[in-house]
């Protein structure tokens, strides 16, 4: 094994000699002597967690996911519901659509579109649904009353990021082969999206040097029917260093707009009008608001969503705000710019949606829903900017309830789908009609209702504030039995075991959720789940998360043993009793629990995980993260990079509490030769490390219901057996 090319002694970023990585062979990802060394691992993990308590964990687990009263998630594609569906009949997914009388009612009559189970087995695919896209026909298709015919299907083989799209006919439910003029685009990373019935952009792997260096597409182009790709004609082409390209049209009539999006890096982006697109004459007129801002547009209207302090025509903006302005007068020239929404200590912004004549505001006050009403002055009757935008509100009902606000159909409605979903909430959906000053909105009207999936009797959720090392709040959730949640003396020490959940990165914020298998698995019996806001989330906004970015990065790390602290000050439990668990950029997290904080934990879940920040940037989509975390390759980066990599980290002689590392050999976006050599290295040292590795899953972990209730059940196995 030492002769294989991976491993060999590697330059440090500064340029000396470094250690060599005896497990660098790991990052083969479908190497033989990798995957033969992934089996030995995943027996061992079977038999270390395998048998009963495994088997009836998973089986539980799998009757939720497989349950039929789950609430069909559905988009109104004309006339229709489409919803895609998985089951224990339908391991790979049903693309299904009923009518919205139909879905009214307790037992809806679904017709199946696409099965991805008769399509995977008849091509020997593990297809996995990455979703479809439909095109809007024309206003003159509409009045004829034809029928929403063309999509644009995305499958992934076994879960990868990498897939394919085809062109699909809704109308005669078959996809249209390249023989009949068929949009097909081979396996990449990227997209299709319409154009016209005739014309789609495409951005994907054109060939080399045709990809960024995260492997997403840099280059966009238009694709007419019957052409080769091979013809597509470019649009516009990004940088070596960019991170993704795409284009898309939008086709709202009287406002059709052709958009190209430049991704520079995370958190920095150009967004650009095409004028005369696919022509001679075509232009690129760029949108001229900050790259760390997002741009929309919708009908007249331009907005801003601002991550930094922005000053433009003498007035300040503040990073967090939401901006509009008349999208013409922008582009003509004009800053007259009107505050949607501008953010206090307490509240940040977390989505904006638009109906027909409104805008839905989805603000959090202290990681606590509130819904905002906007409706904007009317342009095309001749309003001025300066009449304003009007202001009412959605109420929303419960405590502790993450409240969701999509749009039916922005282009001609103004109804919208409402969920709510708490910890102990079982989830619902209701169909509301947004209205404008001044009207009495209707009562939403309820459609679905989950069913609870464990028994919640006896039980509270409530949201605590712990204090982490620089003085700072970090509000955390704590749901599980009251007398365990509330101890009636908390100088004595709690024995719950209890699961401390966390993410902090990415402006992605963590809030409240019903979860049918934590209940099964951990709440019902007897445990006490924590989810912690930490810094480097969304919880209040872009200065939440800048406050973690790259060599902040430890104030993250220092949010979450707070709150580990905090739960035995509250006499919750004890650290011998408390487990950690985080995925993603979570698993880094949980990474950095195990080799900095070992002594808070008693119990350590580390899964998709990045590990090895010296690394990261080199493998599949690492690069696309070097705006959160830092650049290896730059010595000065180094300089703290080093000190949150937990492959790293890790002392050999230094004792650690047990860990269960989990990975997917499929995941093309987190290498699984992070959470393989920090596996490795571990037991190298004779460490307690549980490893189990599926071979499918992509990011996710898995790729149908049966892998996602097996890997569950392996996580809760491990902690109940180690924290009881």
């Amino acid at each position: 094994m030492s002769a294989d090319p991976l491993l060999r002694t590697d330059a440090s970023p500064s340029g000396e000699r470094s250690v060599p990585d005896p497990h660098r062979w790991l990052e083969e990802v479908s190497g033989d002597e990798a995957l033969a060394w992934v089996r030995a691992r995943n027996d061992e993990a079977h038999a270390a967690l395998g048998g009963g308590d495994l088997d009836a964990t998973e089986a539980a687990l799998r009757e939720v996911l497989d349950s039929d009263d789950r609430i069909p998630d559905v988009s109104r594609i004309g006339d229709h519901l489409y919803n895609f569906w998985r089951d224990t009949e339908h391991e790979r997914g049903l693309w299904r659509r009923t009518s919205l009388d139909s879905y009214r009612t307790d037992d809806p009559r679904w017709e199946t579109v696409l099965d991805l189970d008769e399509l995977a087995a008849a091509e020997d695919e593990s297809w996995v649904w990455h979703g479809a896209s439909v095109l809007r026909p024309a206003p003159e298709q509409l009045a004829a009353g034809e029928p929403w015919r063309r999509a644009l299907v995305d499958l992934s083989p076994g879960g990868s990021d990498a897939d394919v799209t085809r062109e699909f006919d809704l109308v005669e439910k078959r996809f249209v082969p390249a023989s009949e003029g068929g949009f097909h685009r081979p396996l990449a990373k990227g997209g299709l999206s319409w154009a016209d019935e005739d014309t789609v952009y495409v951005f994907t792997d054109f060939g080399p040097g045709t990809t960024t260096p995260s492997g997403y597409p840099r280059i966009v182009k238009l694709w007419r029917r019957g052409t080769p790709l091979e013809d597509a004609r470019t649009v516009y082409e990004g940088t070596d260093e960019d991170m993704y390209i795409m284009g898309r049209r939008s086709r709202t009539p009287g406002f059709e707009r052709d958009v190209v999006r430049r991704s520079i890096a995370f958190y920095r982006s150009e967004t650009y009008l095409v004028n005369a697109v696919g022509t001679p004459e075509q232009e690129l007129v760029r949108i001229d608001a900050p790259e760390s801002a997002e741009v929309g547009l919708h009908r007249e209207w331009l907005l801003v969503e601002l991550r930094e302090d922005w000053t433009v025509a003498g007035r300040t903006y503040a990073g967090g705000s939401l901006l509009a302005a008349a999208a013409d007068d922008f582009l003509a020239g004009s800053r007259d710019l009107t505050v949607l929404f501008a953010p206090t200590p307490s509240t940040s912004l977390v989505g904006a949606t638009w109906t027909r004549h409104h805008l839905v505001l989805n603000v959090l006050d202290d990681v606590k829903n509130e819904l905002h009403v906007l409706t904007p002055p009317d342009l095309e009757a001749g309003a001025d900017t300066a009449d304003g935008w009007v202001r009412s509100e959605l109420p929303v009902d419960g405590e502790l309830l993450t409240v969701g606000v999509r749009a039916v159909s922005p282009v001609d409605s103004d109804d919208v789908w409402l969920t709510s979903s708490g910890y102990l909430s079982p989830s619902t959906l209701a169909l509301a009609t947004v209205v404008g000053p001044g009207a009495d909105p209707a009562a939403p009207e309820p459609l679905k209702s989950a069913p609870a999936f464990f028994d919640a009797s006896g039980m509270v959720a409530e949201q605590h504030f712990a204090t982490s090392d620089d003085g700072t709040r970090v509000p955390y959730f704590v749901v599980g039995a009251a007398e365990l949640v509330r101890p009636s003396d908390p100088a004595a020490p709690g024995t719950a075991p209890t699961l401390l959940y966390g993410y902090g990165g990415f402006e992605i914020p963590l809030l409240p959720g019903y979860s049918g298998t934590a209940g099964r698995a951990w709440l019902a019996r007897g445990g006490v789940h924590v989810v912690a806001n930490i810094r480097g989330g969304g919880e209040y906004g872009p200065r939440w998360h800048q406050a973690a970015l790259r060599e902040n990065r430890h104030r993250a790390y220092e949010d979450l043993a707070a709150v580990a602290r905090d739960l035995v000050a509250r006499g919750i439990t004890t650290h011998e009793h408390l487990g950690v668990q985080g995925g993603s950029n979570g698993g880094l997290l949980a990474g950095n629990m195990l080799t900095q904080y070992p002594d808070l934990f008693g119990a350590v879940v580390i899964q998709v995980p990045l590990l090895d920040m010296q690394r990261y940037s080199h493998l599949l989509a690492g690069a696309s993260w070097v705006a959160e975390y830092g650049d290896p390759d730059v010595p000065e980066d180094w300089e703290f990079l080093q000190t949150f990599s937990p492959y790293h980290l890790f002392d050999a002689d230094r004792e650690y509490p047990p860990v269960l590392l989990t990975t997917s050999t499929k995941d093309d976006r987190v290498h699984p030769g992070h959470a393989r050599k920090m596996a490795a290295k571990m037991l190298a040292a004779g460490q307690d490390a549980t490893y189990y590795e599926n071979i499918e899953g992509g990011h996710g972990g898995a790729a149908n219901n049966a892998q996602a209730a097996h890997m569950s059940a392996l996580a809760w196995t491990f902690l109940r057996a180690r924290l009881a």
